[in-house]
């Protein structure tokens, strides 16, 4: 991780996390099958291959964070180089949009198009996961009811929103030279974002419906439930860069550890705006409410 004196730029000493994560990844992802398939090798080879996978991402992603501060500290990230982490940052961004975008379109595809799923060879009858036998085009289950979206998600948009202000604040604060409003700011949004996930492990505890037996429940934890995650991931984010903030790291001109999280945090609010409107309130519409 040498600096140079000569480019506008820093070159990389040979660092062993990439490959690190890379067998890690392997490893979980080789893990989680042998999970789901305990004749293979036994359920504790599955478990013990999984766990040792999580551990081995943990660490890489530690250590390889750990490694960019201190290149950020010490002056390598140049304004090259920033641009560039900036690009990084869009198109990470872009892909969990991509990401989110397929939980919409299986949304719509199973709300729109609910085709027939199930064929039973003893009745002859046809059912549609989504709806009921011999109502394919209907939304909802009969007689299921929906969490009603203008309370308890109505107050967790509610909550986002606030907590997207509290994070311009901090940015602005920042900008303009003043850590305790940083600091307060960043605050304020961690807050916010773990009473956010409380909030919906409560809703998910008193949700009427669990998340099998029909299409449209498992449409819609999968989709709240990643957003959850990507709440808590989020809220993590902005907790390094407190802890960061209280060490004295960033700078009005480079903070590029704080603008991430912050867009991070922006891309978060815009998609639980349309899960609330989509799936919340269009999705619900009609039913019976909890």
């Amino acid at each position: 991780m040498a600096g140079t004196a000569n480019h506008d730029y820093h070159i990389l000493e040979p660092d062993i996390w990439p490959l690190v994560g890379s067998i890690s990844a392997l490893t979980f992802t080789s893990g989680m099958v042998l999970s789901w398939h305990p004749d293979v090798l036994g359920p504790l080879a599955g478990a013990t291959v999984l766990w040792a996978g999580l551990a081995g991402l943990i660490a890489t992603f530690f250590m390889w964070f750990r490694n960019i501060v201190i290149e950020a500290q010490r002056g390598d990230h140049t304004p090259v180089v920033q641009l560039h982490m900036r690009y990084g940052m869009i198109l990470f961004i872009a892909s969990e949009v991509m990401f989110f975008v397929g939980w919409f379109w299986s949304f719509f595809d199973f709300a729109l198009f609910p085709t027939p799923l199930t064929f039973d060879h003893e009745t002859g009858a046809t059912t549609s996961l989504w709806g009921q036998a011999g109502a394919i085009a209907q939304f909802i289950p009969e007689g299921m009811e929906v969490l009603d979206p203008f309370k308890l998600p109505l107050l967790n948009t509610l909550i986002l929103l606030c907590s997207g202000t509290t994070v311009t604040w901090a940015h602005h604060a920042l900008i303009h030279g003043d850590r305790q409003g940083l600091k307060q700011g960043l605050w304020a949004t961690i807050a916010l974002g773990v009473l956010f996930s409380s909030i919906q492990a409560y809703e998910y505890s008193a949700a009427p419906f669990g998340f099998g037996g029909n299409t449209y429940s498992s449409a819609f934890y999968m989709a709240t439930g990643f957003h959850g995650f990507h709440v808590l991931i989020g809220t993590i984010f902005l907790a390094v860069g407190l802890y960061r903030a209280y060490l004295g790291h960033f700078t009005p001109r480079q903070h590029f550890g704080f603008e991430a999280a912050a867009w991070y945090w922006h891309f978060v609010d815009v998609v639980w705006l349309f899960l609330f409107v989509a799936i919340y309130v269009w999705g619900g519409w009609g039913a019976e409410y909890h």
